[in-house]
């Protein structure tokens, strides 16, 4: 299963959680990351975040990204929610659960696909902040951690313990244990 959303409205944690967990009997690990707005960025306070999107394309560009990543490692699935519109601080953001059979994998994918969302998913961002309202611009670490994905099989280091090994090597170790 690979389910992408781009909506206004917010997202159940929980429930994408139970969806992802009971795909398949094999899934043996879901990793899930959850974006929410900050109240402070740069050193100013943010009252708001205001998303807009392409859409279809958006949604195109996302699915790319999956695939990308089920390339990459086995995927048992993959969900991204992504909200669009006025937004206030504490709200989320953006969802991104992968399901596979072992925690290596899902850390790993969880991670790329929330890089390659950072800097390829046409979304444009706009802080409100009481100096006034700011378009914000692609991150240099973020380029940075997409460019180490390009570069290399192995990925950046990581909570894994995987770091220099390649993805072959760790999906046969995975599957020793």
């Amino acid at each position: 299963m690979r389910k992408v959303l781009v909506q206004q409205e917010c997202f159940d944690v929980g429930e994408e959680y139970a969806q992802l967990l009971k795909l398949t009997r094999q899934t043996g690990a879901v990793a899930m990351f959850v974006g929410a707005v900050r109240d402070l960025n740069e050193g100013d306070e943010v009252k708001g975040l205001w998303l807009e999107h392409y859409p279809g394309m958006t949604e195109q560009e996302i699915s790319r990204i999956i695939e990308a990543a089920a390339v990459r490692w086995p995927l048992l699935g993959a969900t991204v929610i992504h909200r669009v519109g006025q937004l206030q601080p504490g709200e989320a953001i953006v969802f991104v659960g992968i399901a596979s059979q072992h925690r290596a994998c899902a850390f790993a994918a969880c991670d790329y696909v929330m890089d390659f969302l950072k800097t390829r998913a046409t979304f444009w961002k706009k802080e409100l902040t009481p100096a006034g309202d700011r378009w914000l611009e692609t991150r240099e670490s973020d380029l940075v951690a997409c460019q180490a994905w390009d570069e290399s099989s192995k990925g950046p280091p990581g909570p894994t313990g995987n770091e220099g090994i390649s993805d072959q090597a760790q999906l046969s170790r995975l599957a020793e244990n």
